[in-house]
């Protein structure tokens, strides 16, 4: 009888020490990327503003594998905001990472951009996009087919291929659908303007709010808008786009998990992300 407890006594001993090392490898991973969030808040000129302690845990559990499956990101902010440019830096470093270790299908974009309606035969209608532009509101959620969307990205979640829209950005308003393969892949990251709005925010694992001061996004806007030939529209534009994302945009940010300055240096993005990706390394490529 003795023997037979003292034999159950080490069973539960092995469960308890099985069930333990993960949660001691995870709270450990938990406590690095506090120190990473925080340090990097704390500091001067930081990239970060703000972000929900429930993003540590759910980082945590990916980079551990205690989730495996794929990660979506989605990032909204205002126009002018910085958050494409953002954007485009997490996919060169995360792509520098992949190409290092030789791993293939790591991180694919969906850019939200590309899912407005087409609006072609009105631009032809009106004579050019400035003039369709006057009439036609580009900045509200549904002036882009956000289901759409939201259905590509839980297919590539689910681990399937699909073919994603094009939209041309030069002034046709043309959208080219089933235009670009796009594979499943560890990270699935897009950004836009309405990326965080009722229809789709919920396809998101994690979400990111890119917040810039309201005269250099001003500043930003005219510069584009000079470059896509405005013209004397662009006041119009300009105006409509600050009072719908005072309505759609803005609010979005009490949804974000993590709230990003878009107004810091570009490399200090790469920086912060690389800190991270460190914890990765050590964690899976390192033995």
């Amino acid at each position: 009888m003795l023997s037979t407890l003292n034999k159950v006594k080490e069973e539960q001993k092995a469960q308890k020490l099985y069930v333990s090392e993960p949660n001691k490898k995870l709270s450990q991973i938990e406590i690095r990327l506090k120190n990473i969030f925080d340090n990097e808040l704390k500091s001067e000129n930081s990239v970060l503003v703000s972000y929900k302690s429930q993003v540590i845990k759910r980082l945590a559990d990916y980079i551990s594998g205690a989730i495996s499956r794929s990660a979506s990101i989605g990032i909204a902010g205002e126009t002018a905001s910085g958050k494409s440019t953002i954007t485009l830096d997490i996919i060169d470093t995360i792509d520098f990472f992949a190409n290092k270790y030789k791993l293939e299908n790591v991180i694919t974009r969906v850019n939200t951009d590309d899912y407005y309606y087409d609006r072609s035969e009105m631009v032809k209608a009106a004579g050019s996009f400035s003039e369709f532009a006057k009439h036609y509101d580009l900045d509200i959620p549904d002036a882009l087919e956000l289901e759409l969307m939201h259905a590509h990205i839980k297919e590539l979640l689910s681990g399937k291929e699909v073919y994603l829209p094009k939209y041309d950005m030069s002034g046709t308003a043309i959208r080219h659908d089933n235009h670009t393969l796009a594979r499943p892949s560890k990270v699935i990251i897009s950004e836009g303007l309405f990326t965080l709005t009722e229809k789709i925010k919920d396809a998101f694992d994690f979400k990111i709010y890119v917040d810039v001061r309201h005269h250099v996004q001003k500043e930003r806007f005219y510069v584009r808008a000079e470059e896509r030939h405005l013209g004397d529209s662009a006041d119009t534009i300009y105006k409509n786009a600050s009072q719908k994302a005072e309505i759609y945009i803005r609010p979005c940010k009490e949804h974000a998990d993590i709230v990003l300055s878009g107004e810091a240096v570009r490399t200090r993005y790469k920086t912060f992300l690389n800190k991270i990706i460190a914890i990765v390394e050590e964690e899976h490529f390192s033995k």
